[in-house]
């Protein structure tokens, strides 16, 4: 049974009839917009009018949205942070190695230039390490007698002297600093010319010229280069500079302070001049004790060799002195021809000399 108003009330319009009237309504809006442009301004005022409206109904779906990017970036932030802490080690790793290179690339320049300025041969060495005594200054070079090395010979870098060549081994040798307490090298001045030994000065890192009369033509800044009467070093190698003169009223000689020229603990690269030096190093205290003991050995085994050939004999037992023998009774006394004396050859008597006998007849 179909539902019906009561009769009582007014009918409108069917449910019908007003969609068809708004369906035409709106397509005569679209077709007078579309071919007449005559709806612009009540578009632009109803679309101010609702605008508020429209924020309101998206504002849900936009913070859905932005939260979702958040955490997206959020993530993607850590993993690019992440990236780039990694690629920023690895850069700081490489720029440090490229650092090193240009530092070790201008050091070998320098000790190649001076090279090819030296008067002598020299070959190039790296420092393998240091000595383990903490209270010398040596170190450790990978150059060794099978490239030519040799006792006594220089070592230096592009601005002077480090060392000398102390102890050689097949594929390295031993080097003492400058500034080893043991160490001393022949210098002189070159503003005035005065020669003079420098000593090092051990854990100070300073040389130390000793015997220098209070009055002598030095003074700070001078610069002191090897002399070459030592026949080790070459003559002009720089050296040291003087970098303090203490004089007292009480010494007789000056206390003078000079700082190595060389970078003796700053290289990692150096010169060992190949030129033969015509006077050995000292050796270390317990290699010399070593060396003469087996010295005294050789001598001695020498010696006991040596004693049958040169036919060196006892001293001869001394001869007999003869005595003057008195006659007998009978007989007249005459004296008898008395032999001379054979004096004992110089020197202690054997222990087999025989000593003059009385009464003994020839």
């Amino acid at each position: 049974m179909e539902y019906s108003p009561p009769p009582l009330f007014k009918q409108g319009a069917s449910a019908r009839a007003k969609v068809v009237f708004f369906a035409l309504i709106a397509l005569t809006l679209l077709i007078a917009d579309a071919h007449f442009r005559k709806l612009g301004a009540i578009r632009q005022v109803v679309g101010t009018a609702l605008y508020p409206l429209q924020m309101v109904a998206v504002a849900p779906r936009d913070a859905a949205y932005r939260l979702g990017d958040y955490f997206t970036s959020l993530a993607s932030l850590k993993q690019q942070n992440t990236e780039l802490k990694l690629e920023q080690a690895h850069n700081a790793q490489r720029l440090q190695q490229a650092q090193h290179l240009l530092a070790e690339n201008t050091q070998l320049r320098k000790l190649l230039g001076t090279s090819e300025r030296l008067p002598v041969k020299a070959i190039l060495s790296e420092i393998l390490y240091d000595a383990r005594d903490a209270f010398t200054r040596k170190i450790v070079l990978d150059r060794g007698a099978s490239q030519g090395v040799a006792l006594g010979q220089p070592v230096i870098d592009d601005i002077g002297v480090v060392g000398q060549v102390t102890r050689v081994f097949p594929f390295s040798a031993e080097i003492t600093l400058l500034t080893d307490k043991d160490q001393a090298i022949p210098v002189q001045v070159v503003r005035s010319g005065l020669r003079s030994v420098a000593y090092g000065g051990g854990q100070s890192g300073m040389l130390d010229l000793r015997f220098m009369a209070a009055n002598a033509d030095i003074q700070a800044g001078d610069v002191l280069v090897t002399s070459g009467i030592d026949g080790i070093y070459p003559a002009g190698l720089a050296v040291a500079k003087v970098a303090r003169i203490e004089n007292k009223s009480t010494d007789a000689f000056a206390h003078i302070l000079c700082q190595p020229a060389a970078g003796i603990d700053h290289n990692r690269q150096l010169l060992i001049l190949l030129a033969e030096s015509k006077i050995a190093p000292r050796m270390p205290p317990e290699e010399s004790r070593d060396n003469k003991a087996k010295g005294g050995k050789k001598h001695a085994k020498e010696a006991i060799k040596d004693a049958p050939k040169t036919g060196a004999t006892a001293p001869a037992p001394a001869a007999v002195v003869p005595a003057r023998v008195t006659p007998p009774a009978s007989v007249p006394a005459t004296p008898a021809a008395a032999a001379p004396a054979v004096a004992p050859p110089t020197g202690s008597t054997s222990a087999g000399a025989v000593p003059p006998a009385k009464g003994v007849q020839r």
